[in-house]
């Protein structure tokens, strides 16, 4: 009787062992992988700099131009795509709390009844009414933990997902807007340059009438104003298929009542943001983490996997009342219960617990390529926004200058030839000049502004909002 009974508590206690200390974890250690790029970015020094980084700046604090302002809100309140990643989130943390439930067993009230026929010939009926705990699986081997924890990867991911949607929206709208404010900078250009040439072409022509000029000066001037009406046309479509594309990224059309915004010159951007070390920066871009997020999943896919190769033990069990006649069913003394546990250990599957294994095994494989390429991108695009923060604000100073420089050339140009000192063809060769380095003035101006937009954007800047 003692041997018993000391057989019957070893068998509680390591029952209990079992329950409480034996669920071990079968998802493999994980370990940030180190980043496949180089400790700083080309041409940039490694100190440190105590400025505020990038994703630390807010969005209205970055973006002064109060019209500005207004259509990233727009955006922010109707884009879809942006719509669409919060709805992500919101169906990712569905799925989250779908597996945690699988954690917890499911009760429910059930009842039941049954009549089928005895060996005396008779009917026997059985009737019950409770509690019931249906396939309760206990979680000794981690496999229902394992897709827990991968599900709340996948929902952190998609929450990552949103930030980085965020910022590209951000930037996308900043972009277009001054895209949108270079095309009326060229429009205002091309129409004054276009009057210059219907007065020059006027002179010409009266000069060539009288004899004072020769045909071919007067189709000189001809070309050049059908030229400035050719790229007045081309501008007037660029700016409205622009603002198609602002409209799409908006999710309305633009508000009527917008706030005066400034030109493309005198847009007022912080002017400089801290690139900061590598490993810093790719520790702020939502992308990135959102890479990161899927491996994770992708690794705790791997200890669901390994699970499925242990025993599966589940649960069914029932508390209430049973009688073998409906009407004594909550009659006293009808109490009953019933408790049934399963063991399933899987001997033969045809291979499909290990195809399942090595499934999980080359998705946590992809997963590491492609959050080191995500590592890979973002180092790119960084230093791409460097080197053209390094080089536009001397391009920016030498196109200003070439510019000034051909605007007096035209000045002497024309002044020489009212006073026959200079063929015509001195002033047309002027004129096609200043207005090349006028033009290209403009788009170095929105060059330099854009890329500050860039470098806010791939630094990790655009998604925090007050």
């Amino acid at each position: 009787m003692m041997a018993c009974l000391r057989l019957r508590s070893a068998a509680i206690a390591i029952a209990l062992q079992l329950f409480l200390g034996g669920c071990a974890s079968m998802i493999p250690a994980y370990q940030r992988p180190a980043a496949p790029v180089a400790a700083a970015y080309p041409g940039v020094p490694a100190a440190q700099d105590s400025s505020a980084a990038a994703s630390d700046i807010e969005w209205q604090d970055f973006f002064s131009d109060a019209r500005l302002q207004r259509l990233i809100g727009a955006a922010l309140h109707n884009n879809r795509d942006l719509r669409v990643a919060m709805l992500n989130i919101e169906q990712a943390r569905a799925q989250l709390q779908l597996r945690r439930a699988d954690e917890l067993p499911t009760v429910g009230i059930g009842a039941s009844g049954s009549r089928q026929p005895s060996g005396s010939g008779s009917i026997a009926s059985v009737y019950s009414a409770g509690l019931a705990v249906t396939a309760y699986e206990l979680d000794f081997f981690g496999r229902v933990r394992s897709l827990s924890a991968a599900a709340l990867a996948q929902y952190l991911a998609t929450e990552e997902a949103r930030k980085n949607v965020q910022i590209a929206l951000v930037s996308a709208v900043a972009n277009t807007y001054l895209n949108l404010l270079a095309d009326d900078a060229l429009l205002a250009l091309t129409r004054r340059t276009l009057v210059t040439r219907e007065d020059s072409l006027k002179l010409t022509k009266l000069k060539f009438e009288v004899g004072a000029a020769s045909e071919l000066d007067y189709r000189q001037a001809e070309s050049l104003r059908e030229g400035a009406r050719a790229t007045l046309a081309q501008l007037m479509r660029q700016r409205a298929l622009d603002e198609n594309a602002l409209v799409l990224l908006l999710g309305q059309a633009l508000p009527a009542d917008l706030p005066q915004g400034a030109e493309i010159g005198d847009q007022m951007l912080i002017g400089e943001l801290p690139a900061g070390m590598p490993s810093e920066v790719l520790a702020r871009r939502p992308d990135v983490r959102q890479a990161e997020q899927q491996l994770i999943a992708a690794n705790a896919n791997i200890g669901a996997a390994r699970a499925a190769f242990f025993p599966k033990i589940s649960l069914t069990g029932s508390a209430g009342t049973a009688s073998s006649q409906l009407s004594g069913l909550f009659r006293s003394g009808s109490a009953a219960w019933s408790f049934m546990p399963q063991l399933l250990l899987p001997i033969f599957d045809s291979g499909r617990n290990q195809a399942t294994l090595d499934v999980a095994n080359v998705n946590r494989d992809i997963a590491l390529a492609q959050y080191e390429k995500a590592i890979q991108a973002a180092f790119r695009e960084v230093a791409d926004a460097l080197a053209g923060r390094a080089t536009l604000g001397e391009q920016l100073r030498a196109q200003e200058a070439q510019a000034h420089a051909e605007a007096q050339r035209y000045k002497l140009a024309d002044l020489r030839y009212r006073n026959g000192a200079a063929s015509y063809l001195d002033v047309l060769d002027a004129q096609r000049a200043l207005f090349a380095a006028q033009q290209a003035l403009v788009q170095v101006q929105a060059q330099q502004v854009q890329n500050k937009v860039s470098l806010y954007k791939v630094l990790g800047g655009g998604w925090k909002t007050p």
